[in-house]
């Protein structure tokens, strides 16, 4: 994959990686909360094999992306992560992509779908609820970082998070790298949302990927389901061996399900 560093509106250094042809279809996997880009390094190797052109970024605040020099709320709003997103797809050239999204991800993706459908030619999203109510929890995050400390909370997160072997280092790593700081403040943002009509009112393929392991998400996930019912666009598929980032611990599955979200590629 090739590395790309940007500037967003705010002197925000952004990163991602492109991989694949740049003749195919563009496909965008974004990874969710206190994750990054490395999340889906093999997934996009492999689909840009498949003749893809795969983005993956850092939001800003993980991984290899910086934070800005003002640290507002605003700086990390949903609409602000969706303006970066969209800024990287520009700068790669893709116009319209496969959108794939993981938790915070997929909140994002459900927000595009809503403001900009434009720029979507699929929706598929893992491990996000269409809607959430949860209590203020976001000095819990920077909390961690002193009770037990970011090294041991990460070790313990990551045993909790994926049954993957392989996984399990990988989510570690990224949970060491993400800034408590950002984190917190998007917290604030997407503790309370209501998406049920943003993806109601998607009338482009959809694909909802319930992880059967992710426990904490189908407690609010599942019931919604039903918002979607007559919506012949769309599609649920229960992946058994699937947590919450089931593209690690039911990769087999979830590339296969992501092939037919996005099939058969073609130049775009």
């Amino acid at each position: 994959m090739a590395h790309h560093t940007i500037t967003a509106s705010d002197g925000t250094r952004l990163c991602f990686d492109l991989a694949g042809p740049q003749w195919g279809a563009g496909i965008l996997l974004c990874h969710g909360l206190c994750a990054g880009g490395a999340q889906f390094a093999a997934d996009a190797d492999w689909l840009a094999t498949q003749g893809y052109r795969v983005l993956v970024p850092d939001l800003r605040g993980h991984g290899r992306s910086g934070v800005p020099s003002r640290m507002t709320s605003e700086a990390f709003s949903p609409q602000r992560l969706r303006a970066d997103l969209m800024h990287m797809l520009d700068q790669a050239g893709l116009g319209r992509v496969h959108w794939v999204g993981n938790s915070l991800g997929g909140i994002l993706g459900l927000g595009v779908a809503a403001e900009a459908p434009q720029r979507l030619v699929s929706l598929t999203i893992f491990g996000t609820a269409l809607a959430l109510n949860l209590p203020a929890i976001g000095g819990l995050v920077t909390l961690l970082d002193t009770i037990p400390g970011r090294a041991l909370a990460a070790q313990i997160t990551a045993r909790m998070t994926t049954d993957s072997r392989t996984g399990r280092p990988l989510v570690a790593r990224l949970l060491k790298q993400y800034d408590a700081r950002a984190v917190a403040s998007i917290v604030r943002h997407i503790r309370r949302y209501d998406l049920r009509q943003a993806a109601r009112n998607w009338s482009g393929p959809g694909l909802i990927l319930v992880g059967s392991k992710d426990h904490a998400v189908n407690r609010a996930l599942l019931p919604q389901l039903t918002v979607l019912d007559g919506r012949p666009n769309w599609r649920i598929e229960h992946l058994p061996r699937g947590g919450h980032c089931a593209n690690l611990d039911a990769s087999v599955a979830w590339r296969r399900a992501i092939l037919t979200a996005v099939a058969p590629p073609v130049a775009g």
